[in-house]
């Protein structure tokens, strides 16, 4: 077939609308915030499904906040991608375009249905991403090279690894800018997200304002609550913090804000 992927009805690679990406010191604001936290506040505010189920680190201890750029695979079709050559025909689908789309800060989030046998990045994808000033992957799927993607050092979260290229089996790269599944979740192009070794959390753009500032006061609740137990206090009395004990934690804050 030919290395373009384009039918007359039809052309891929698909992109989606223009999006706006999140101010930098929105993303900033969570330099701080857990994906644990940031998961927890959302569910507050009503948002369920915000973890992204499946991806793990490649490396722990690694922690990534940034806007998405998403990538979408689908299943192969004959009469529009077949796989047959398809190491090279790559390069005119969605995976190169989208790399090619990077922007410094941006986390690129990747649906792949959890497939086993498509390496959605390798080792020279990841260094193209990363020159580029992008700040870490997350895939719903698998990657390859995975040895030389831990020697970058840049912060990646996959179902596991595999020797396959992208397109070697039965997906294919076929849109980019759009809204993917990623492990139960939905992420919009420019969502946040925020990821640690507690895995990929989904923070929709519009409320991350929100899940910041309660964020905020839940973490630095979390540090007064933390000395008191190893002080030896009842877990009851302070997690999470009774009304009592709120207004100790206040005047605590207090005394730590004068003494800055």
């Amino acid at each position: 077939m030919s290395d373009t992927l384009i039918r007359p009805d039809f052309a891929l690679p698909v992109r989606g609308a223009a999006y706006q990406r999140p101010a930098a010191e929105v993303v900033d604001s969570f330099e701080t915030i857990s994906s644990a936290t940031a998961c927890a506040k959302l569910h507050e505010l009503g948002i369920r499904r915000s973890y992204i189920d499946g991806p793990e680190p490649l490396s722990t201890g690694q922690r990534v906040v940034g806007s998405a750029l998403t990538l979408q695979f689908m299943p192969q079709r004959e009469d529009m991608a077949s796989g047959a050559g398809q190491e090279y025909a790559e390069r005119h689908t969605a995976l190169w375009h989208v790399l090619e789309a990077v922007q410094p800060g941006d986390v690129l989030v990747i649906q792949a249905y959890g497939s086993r046998f498509s390496g959605c990045i390798g080792d020279i994808l990841a260094r193209y991403f990363a020159r580029k000033g992008g700040a870490g992957i997350v895939v719903d799927g698998r990657i390859r090279d995975a040895a030389r993607i831990r020697e970058l050092g840049i912060p990646v979260w996959s179902t596991g690894t595999t020797p396959h290229y992208a397109s070697q089996s039965e997906l294919v790269p076929w849109a980019y800018d759009v809204p993917v599944a990623v492990g139960g979740a939905l992420c919009m192009p420019g969502d946040l997200v925020v990821a640690d070794d507690d895995g990929p959390v989904v923070v929709p753009q519009a409320m991350a304002p929100r899940v910041v500032d309660s964020a905020r006061d839940h973490e630095e609740w979390e540090v007064f609550s933390r000395l008191r137990l190893d002080g030896g206090a009842r877990l009851s009395d302070y997690y999470p913090l009774t009304p009592d004990s709120r207004e100790e934690y206040e005047a605590w804050r207090s005394a730590q804000s004068s003494v800055r």
